[in-house]
């Protein structure tokens, strides 16, 4: 290369996942080979201002290394026609820019939203574009998708929250004689387990769809299926490729985000103890499954495995899943034999 490839990360956002979002910027950041990559820091903080520069940094104090925090502060002057208005929407000379690392998780980041923004600025980005951003975001319309592509994947029913506003009763009489006990109930457009609840019985079922109307104005109800949850990476564009499976032993009575984010006492195993077959198998539904939504970038896809009879579900889609070198999607190529620091370039080179 005979110049810098200049990096605007995206990190914040307005979603329930700000702070996992800060955690897998500093990651990125911190892995970028500084010959390599000239980065510019840009914050998108709980209320959806912009921040750039030296005033973005604050927000990664703790979550990486003083030095690497320090030099970033240095080399942010190297962005001079770069300003960002604390409003809504950023002010940039996007010209001075290459390439953008949205690490941005959940509503207003992983969507579509951003994507739009960029494609409007003529701007290569990482990851998916704003169609399967937006599906993938989205449960009931990527369920919707799988079907129509003829994967494999468990019972669901959309609700929207007017009907749990003013016909409760009637919501859930339909939802007992559809699945029984127990379900889940999700906001359709949430990630990182927010918002989620295992409904026992009819008053933990009222609560539960009250409590994921809160985040999201459409509910989608699943049934729920005794399994392992074994999860895949994907990577690339037109030819994507998949990881090895590996298998989440969740510290909780299901994957929420206690599990995840909190205890940490849940378990990653890779690759998944399951036959080669099955192995097999889960990575060509992986790849199916990307390009059903005309994924691009990367994507982890989550699966179930039943316990008795070792059936094979699609659960979803994350169109940018948990980024630091501890996430499963990192975790996952690195058993696949690519480090934190190739991958983070690779997707640079993707975009």
């Amino acid at each position: 290369m005979d110049k810098k490839i200049r990096v605007a990360v995206l990190y914040g956002g307005k979603s329930g996942e700000h702070d996992v979002s800060l955690h897998s910027a500093a990651s990125v950041i911190q892995s970028m080979d500084p010959a390599l990559f000239e980065v510019l820091p840009v914050l998108i903080d709980k209320k959806g201002s912009w921040k750039a520069g030296a005033n973005a940094l604050p927000a990664l104090e703790g979550k990486m290394e003083e030095s690497r925090l320090e030099e970033l502060g240095k080399n942010v002057s190297a962005f001079p026609a770069l300003s960002v208005e604390d409003r809504l929407l950023p002010r940039l000379d996007w010209e001075e820019l290459d390439v953008v690392f949205p690490v941005l998780h959940g509503t207003f980041g992983e969507d579509g939203t951003i994507q739009g923004l960029l494609e409007i600025a003529d701007i290569p980005y990482v990851g998916a574009g704003v169609l399967a951003s937006a599906v993938g975001m989205d449960k009931v319309m990527m369920k919707k998708v799988f079907a129509q592509e003829g994967l494999p994947q468990g019972d669901f029913i959309q609700v929207l929250r007017s009907r749990v506003e003013n016909e409760i009763d009637a919501v859930v009489e339909e939802l007992e004689n559809h699945f029984g006990y127990p379900c889940f109930i999700k906001p359709a457009n949430l990630g990182s387990s927010v918002g989620i609840s295992k409904a026992t019985d009819r008053e933990t079922l009222k609560k539960a769809l009250r409590f994921a109307a809160r985040y999201d104005r459409k509910l989608i109800v699943e049934e729920f299926i005794d399994a392992r949850e074994v999860e895949v990476a994907v990577l690339g564009n037109e030819q994507p490729e998949a990881s090895t499976p590996g298998e989440i032993v969740s510290s909780n009575d299901f994957y929420d985000y206690k599990a995840k984010y909190i205890d940490g006492k849940s378990e990653m195993r890779i690759p998944a103890e399951l036959p080669e077959n099955t192995l097999e198998e889960i990575r060509s539904l992986a790849l199916r499954a990307y390009r059903a939504i005309d994924c691009t970038g990367l994507s982890r896809v989550d699966f179930f495995v039943t316990k008795k009879e070792g059936r094979i579900l699609i659960n979803e889609i994350n169109t940018m899943p948990g980024f630091t070198p501890y996430s499963m999607y990192a975790n996952l190529w690195k058993n696949s034999g690519v480090s934190y620091g190739s991958l983070v370039k690779k997707l640079i080179q993707l975009a």
